[in-house]
Order: structure tokens, then sequence, then C-alpha cells
């Protein structure tokens, strides 16, 4: 089966941006914020990977302002959050997963986006990377909170394999989408494994 590599591509990134956002806004819910402090760290978690991206490739204006629709998604997602929220078991868990799930998909497609764009596939990865995280560090910069990139689980390492794997899987010429959704799997499951059991890399420096 093959898709058009471009809604495939769309699809994923809209997806990325509202979870990311959700992530946010579950945060300011942790904040104790009102509905525009919601609205404000969601969208900044949303859209904060892909603006640092395009603003690095020189793909300007960045997309959010080429098509409004990614900061009404974010808008709407933060919006819906503040409602839901108070009736989450546990929003701390939540936000965890759904930064995971906006970290996968934000791996892949900033690494395709790059690529798309003509870079090498060095720099291709690096902003698969820095698009998967740099929304996450602007939620927890906004928001007070510890960065979750400096928990001792795998957390960029996982983001850097899904980078890494859509490359290889492109390289091989598979049916559009395969390599953009076996990128998506390896960086949640490698994820979504360091969460459920701490899976960290040796560091010399750390005290165990």
């Amino acid at each position: 089966m093959s898709f058009d590599i471009t809604a495939v591509v769309n699809i994923m990134g809209l997806a990325a941006v509202a979870v990311f956002a959700i992530s946010g806004a579950l945060d300011a819910a942790r904040q104790k914020m009102d509905i525009l402090g919601f609205m404000l760290i969601g969208t900044a978690t949303g859209i904060g990977g892909g603006t640092l991206r395009d603003v690095l490739l020189g793909n300007v204006p960045v997309f959010w302002i080429r098509e409004p629709v990614w900061i009404l998604i974010c808008l709407v997602a933060s919006a819906v959050t503040y409602f839901i929220a108070p009736k989450l078991a546990s929003r701390s868990r939540t936000l965890i997963w759904m930064d995971a799930v906006g970290l996968a998909l934000f791996a892949v497609v900033g690494t395709e986006i790059a690529l798309e764009f003509g870079t090498s596939s060095l720099i291709a990865i690096c902003m698969g990377v820095m698009t998967a995280t740099f929304g996450g560090i602007a939620r927890d910069v906004l928001c007070g909170s510890n960065l979750t990139l400096m928990n001792e689980e795998l957390y960029i390492t996982t983001a850097l394999a899904g980078s890494v794997v859509y490359l290889l899987l492109n390289s091989f010429n598979l049916p559009n989408s395969y390599d953009l959704i076996g990128g998506f799997l390896v960086a949640f499951i490698l994820r979504a494994l360091a969460i459920q059991f701490h899976l960290k890399l040796p560091n010399p420096h750390r005290k165990d």
C-alpha cells in the first residue's frame, strides 16, 4: 500500500503539534493557570520545535505563519485540555505519555522536512532531534518545571534513534510512509521502555 508522502507528513505533523500542545497544557494545569495560560503554554510547546527547525533551515516565514491552522490546532487542543484536566486521575503520568508520543512523531517529521529542504543526512538528524525536544524545553522553562530531557531515563536518545531508523528505512526505497511509521515506532517504543523500566545510558559521572 502506498500513500501520498506529503499528506502523511502533514497528518503526523498535526498530530505531533496537537499532542505536544496537550502536554504543555497539562503542565499548565499542574501550575493552576487559567485558560489563557493553558493556550500560551500549549501553543509554545506545540510549535516550539518546528519553529526552531524552520529558523535554522532558513525556511521562513516559519510553518505556522504560512499556515495558521497549526496555531488553531494548538489553541483548540489546549482549550479542550483545560476542561478535561480536572478529570484526569494522574496529570503527571498523562503528560509523560503525551510527551513520548509527540517526541516520536516530531523526530521523524522534523527529519523528513529537513531532507525535503535539501540538507545532508547528518543535519536532517539534528533537525529531527531539535524538532522533537525543543517544544518540551520551552514548556518546562515557561512552567518552571524540571527539564524533562535532564531526567536520567532515555530521552534525547529515543528521538535520535527514531530519526536514524527513519533515514535507514528511507534509503531502502520502501513504499511511502513505511519509513516514517518505522522511525516513529522505534522512537516511541524505546521511550516507553525507558519510562516503564527506567532505562538510561551508562554515565560515569552519575552516582546510582
